[in-house]
């Protein structure tokens, strides 16, 4: 999900791209142990489905196992005391739930296939805090377990009531974006899978923060809408249908995802565009024609990015939904071959929030939707990594300096934006970027998951060197798609690789610079902090001279001088880093200092004085809090303040007289 308020502040509004019709049976890419077959009616009066549902589950594990656990995640939004709405305050990233507009859930029948009923035995369950009102998720416990590399098939009935959008799913008017809304199974994760010491139920409550995480399969699903609406879907078309009710239906089927989401309205104009093997399709609110070629430029430079960077791109399909105003909190979404975007009417071309959106929830399709990271518990994993890949692609598209904003004579990078988030968070000591979506209590989350997370990576990529960063990003796509790593697995990649490529250059592996960035709370600040020129004119006074003393004779006969430059570390983070000095004579000097210890000094004796002198020239540690301490110099200069009071009064300039408008 892209945190659109830690970006930019403005709202944001979406985009769609939808599918090819042709029917896909392929070999298994996923282990595809929970596989769904949903039979959906939208009734668009009353904003309801109704849903039958079977489930073809697999115990891939070595256990016995006579509970499963299942989530509702539609109950998030049932009323006040829910663990979602209690976190959240009925507001998400800025836009607050309507008056009234509670959705929920309910099973109303369930069983084994040709065997026992289970709807009796559902007990809501609420594993990561002590609400009793919570009904997110439930469990049932089994007359008979379901064996080591056996399937089980459990047929459910449901209704819902869908909310009115604020936080991903729900409806506007007649838009629908229909997400998280079936009962939808837990993962059963065995000893030795990520940090499971025994086998365990993963199973979240819905949290204001977190997302989802979710084990792959195949999805037959089939909507039935009103004849008139335009459907997007996860997956691709494979036939429709018009029936005598004014209704119509439509078959999708996804394989090798974790999530199947649909959205329906009457009001979308649909594009269709392709990149090499992938189908295209856009769904755009009608009136947003003018954003259309931005969307497919902007999905086309994620595709090829992705495609050359870490690896294939295995669906055949994107579909990108442009959500309707007032249905906001729907849009800046990822589901697996479906995401919503943002645009606006009018949005100038310098503003590059749909690019930044499209480019942000396609990278998903790696980052959660490919590799399938635990985003309740490591949103670094998936939401920090995306935003690393999100400044690249950014970046080297749009511009190093200019790709997120260049408008009215500013100009910014995505890159720069992120580190500013960072940088300029009131307490950038809040809490460690590894952390449970739930427990950032007092603040936090999308700071340390998006923007920390983005300047690590790139601190990290900038000290290994990029041909080293992408080869761990590639090994660790290729050894962990269709799978769910942890932390741990990502920086068992990082070890390897550079142990393969700087042997003990850097230690004995690379979990010093993990243990600081990721798992802990301090903060990174080094300092030039003064430069010093002394001349070297001899000793003057009484020398020596046997039992007598004279006055010394000792001068050079060429102007010396002896320069001091001290660097210091402010913060906790210790790094390796850079100094460069220059001296009057044109000439560079260029040290390297581990950056252990509190303060270093660098002496320089000859005829030149040293001018100017920076930390980190090449600006690799992103991470430092404070850039504007890194250098000094002796020379005056007033360039640089000009150029900043301009550009000041001319984005004044241009505030009042845009002001004057209204």
């Amino acid at each position: 999900m892209k945190n659109l308020a830690h970006t930019f502040g403005f709202v944001l509004v979406f985009v769609s791209v939808s599918l090819s019709r042709q029917i896909i049976f392929r070999d298994a890419l996923s282990q595809r142990i929970a596989n769904y077959t949903i039979s959906v009616s939208l009734d668009a009066t009353k904003k309801t489905i109704f849903g039958k549902e079977t489930l073809v589950w697999k115990n891939s594990s070595k256990d016995r196992i006579r509970e499963l656990q299942f989530h509702l995640y539609l109950n998030a939004f049932k009323n006040s005391e829910s663990t979602f709405m209690k976190e959240s305050g009925g507001e998400a990233r800025g836009m607050a739930m309507e008056a009234g507009g509670w959705g929920w859930i309910d099973v109303t029948k369930m069983s084994v296939l040709g065997g026992e009923e289970l709807k009796s035995k559902m007990q809501f369950v609420h594993p990561d805090d002590d609400n009793g009102k919570d009904q997110t998720v439930f469990r049932v416990l089994l007359q008979k377990p379901v064996l080591p590399n056996q399937t089980i098939t459990l047929e459910f009935e449901f209704k819902a009531q869908l909310p009115t959008i604020f936080a991903r799913t729900g409806f506007h008017d007649n838009f629908f974006m229909v997400a998280q809304w079936f009962p939808k199974i837990g993962v059963y994760e065995p000893a030795g899978m990520r940090y499971a010491s025994k086998g365990q139920w993963n199973c979240h409550q819905f949290h204001s923060n977190s997302e989802f995480y979710a084990d792959y399969g195949v999805y037959d699903v089939d909507m039935t809408v009103p004849k008139d609406f335009v459907v997007g879907a996860t997956g691709l078309l494979q036939r429709e249908k018009e029936n005598s009710d004014g209704t119509k239906t439509l078959w999708y089927r996804a394989e090798d995802v974790h999530e199947f989401a649909w959205t329906a309205s009457p009001h979308f104009t649909v594009f269709e565009d392709s990149w090499q093997h992938v189908k295209i399709r856009l769904l755009v609110q009608t009136g947003r024609e003018g954003q259309v070629a931005r969307y497919f430029q902007s999905a086309k430079a994620a595709l090829g990015y992705f495609d050359k960077w870490v690896g294939k791109y295995p669906y055949p399909n994107l579909t990108v939904v442009d959500p309707i105003y007032g249905g906001f909190g729907a849009g800046g979404m990822e589901y697996p071959t479906l995401i919503t975007g943002g645009s606006f009417w009018g949005m100038p071309d310098g503003l590059r929030f749909t690019e930044l959106v499209t480019i942000h929830e396609f990278g998903h399709q790696y980052w959660y939707g490919l590799v399938g990271s635990n985003e309740f518990e490591e949103a670094w994993l998936d939401e920090g990594f995306n935003q690393y890949s999100e400044t690249r692609i950014m970046d080297e598209t749009y511009g190093n300096k200019r790709s997120a904003l260049d408008f009215l004579g500013y100009h910014e990078g995505d890159l720069e934006l992120e580190r500013s988030g960072y940088a300029h968070l009131e307490n950038p000591k809040i809490a460690p970027t590894f952390a449970r979506s739930w427990d950032y209590k007092a603040g936090g989350y999308g700071v340390m998951t998006y923007n920390k997370t983005a300047v690590f990576m790139t601190t990290l990529e900038r000290t290994i060197g990029r041909t080293v960063m992408d080869e761990i990003m590639r090994t660790y796509f290729g050894r962990w798609k269709f799978r769910h790593p942890s932390s741990n697995d990502f920086i068992s990649v990082v070890n390897e690789i550079v142990r393969k490529h700087y042997g003990d250059k850097f230690g004995k592996n690379m979990n010093w610079f993990f243990d600081q960035l990721l798992y802990g709370t301090d903060a990174c600040d080094y300092e030039l902090t003064s430069i010093s020129n002394r001349a070297l004119t001899g000793i003057e006074g009484l020398v020596d001279k046997g039992e007598s003393k004279e006055l010394s004779k000792d001068r050079p006969k060429e102007a010396t001088y002896e320069s001091v430059i001290r660097v210091s570390r402010l913060g906790e983070v210790k790094l390796p880093i850079d100094v460069l000095v220059h001296f009057e004579n044109g000439k560079d000097i260029r040290e390297e200092w581990d950056g252990q210890a509190r303060w270093k000094e660098f002496t320089y004796k000859g005829p030149d004085k040293a001018l100017w002198a920076k930390v980190d020239p090449e600006e690799k540690l992103v991470i430092d809090l404070n850039s504007i301490n890194n250098s000094k110099s002796l020379e005056s200069d007033r360039r640089a303040i000009w150029k900043y009071a301009v550009k000041f009064l001319f984005w004044v300039q241009n505030a009042v007289q845009y002001a004057s408008i209204f």
